[in-house]
């Protein structure tokens, strides 16, 4: 049991005797990029190595004799001109070596640029009592060596300066206050970094908790035909329930698109209700919607919150239309109907103007009439068909 504690008390003593017996000058240094560097590797006399048998190298590769200089029996630089940015975060390994290739001492190079302000600083709330703050490092965004960001926070007026502790590991640039915050008082907000080249710091944002509001998409959203209209889609959902406790009003938006097209339309008017009808799509087409939440109001704020994410796509089709007729047709009948024709789709315009989007106005005279006009066209193809027999 002696033996063992010796054993374990000698050892640390022999490895910081090995490693005074060699060592580099400067010790793991920060320089920026594009810097010159001169390194000393300085063994002791003990070894009974001259420096002019000694070789350096950088990441595993030795570097040439042309950059060397013997400085003494015992002393060995090498010098580095024009660094380039370190190939990693941890540093670049630069090595002194006796003539066997054995490692005498090394050290660290990081090499890289100062920290720019960070930018584009924003904040919002899933439940009034979190928050989560996300930006974006200046400039290019790359130093080169690690870079620390840290998110500070306080009260306004008063209170002390705090630090967020919960940083994203799959959100880079991102961190999470989960509670002991307050409502109805603003908060200065902000983002440092720094780095062993130096320190900025982003602008300093002030908000309340109350106005930065955002809640979950809307969940179970829906869309179907609306009987045999071809040119409609139904949209229905369930507002989130993250947030049905608080007194706040939602606004909605919805986006469409086809099925091989990747431009979305946006509709804004859709206002508070969880239902929607969509008016002038083409007939026997695949439609993808999505639909997102705003938070309004929340405990008397003034300021609208913060849309929510889309909806994952919900995806659906028009009944294809019946209008189109095949073969040819009685031209005597279609110039006998002609300008009542021209008269119904002026009306037809008129009504399909006014019951467009998500307002209900004339949607029920707008539903009879297209159903009318489906009736009204299937039974004249019938009767074509009929005399054509």
């Amino acid at each position: 049991m002696l033996s063992l504690l010796f054993l374990i008390l000698y050892i640390p003593d022999v490895m910081s005797s090995l490693s005074q017996m060699a060592g580099i000058f400067p010790q793991d240094p920060a320089l920026p990029i594009g810097s010159t560097l001169t390194a000393t590797c300085s063994v002791s006399p003990d070894l009974g190595l001259h420096a002019s048998s000694l070789f350096w190298s950088l990441n595993g590769r030795r570097l040439p004799s042309s950059s060397y200089s013997v400085l003494s029996p015992t002393a060995l630089s090498v010098t580095l001109p024009g660094l380039p940015a370190s190939r990693q975060r941890s540093g670049d390994n630069l090595v002194c070596h006796n003539h066997g290739g054995h490692v005498l001492a090394g050290s660290c190079l990081y090499i890289g640029m100062p920290p720019v302000k960070p930018v584009n600083l924003t904040c919002w709330s899933r439940n009034t009592k979190d928050l989560t703050c996300r930006w974006a490092p200046g400039g290019q965004g790359e130093t080169f060596i690690k870079t620390k960001y840290t998110l500070k926070y306080k009260l306004r007026w008063y209170g002390r300066e705090r630090e967020c502790e919960e940083y994203s590991a799959a959100q880079s640039y991102s961190c999470y206050i989960p509670r002991d915050l307050a409502l109805f008082t603003p908060y200065e907000i902000w983002v440092e970094a720094t780095n062993q080249l130096g320190s900025a710091t982003s602008d300093v944002i002030t908000l309340d908790i109350l106005d930065m509001v955002t809640t979950d998409p809307p969940s179970g959203v829906s869309v179907s035909r609306v009987g045999d209209l071809e040119d409609h889609l139904s949209v229905r959902w369930e507002s989130p329930p993250a947030l049905k406790d608080f007194l706040f009003q939602a606004k909605y938006q919805i986006r469409y698109r086809l099925e091989n097209v990747s431009d979305w339309k946006v509709m804004d008017d859709v206002g508070n209700q969880t239902s929607c009808r969509l008016a002038g799509l083409r007939p026997g087409t695949v439609y993808f919607v999505q639909v997102r939440c705003n938070p309004v109001g929340i405990y008397g704020s003034r300021r609208a919150g913060i849309w929510s994410e889309w909806s994952h796509p919900t995806a659906a089709s028009t009944p294809h239309s019946e209008h189109v007729l095949s073969g040819s047709c009685d031209s005597k009948s279609g110039d006998s109907n002609s300008t009542l024709r021209r008269e119904l789709k002026q009306f037809f315009g008129w009504v399909r103007n006014h019951a467009y989007g998500c307002g209900g106005m004339s949607i029920k005279l707008y539903d009879q009439w297209r159903v009318w006009m489906q009736k009204s066209h299937k039974t004249r193809n019938q009767v074509l068909q009929g005399d054509k027999s």
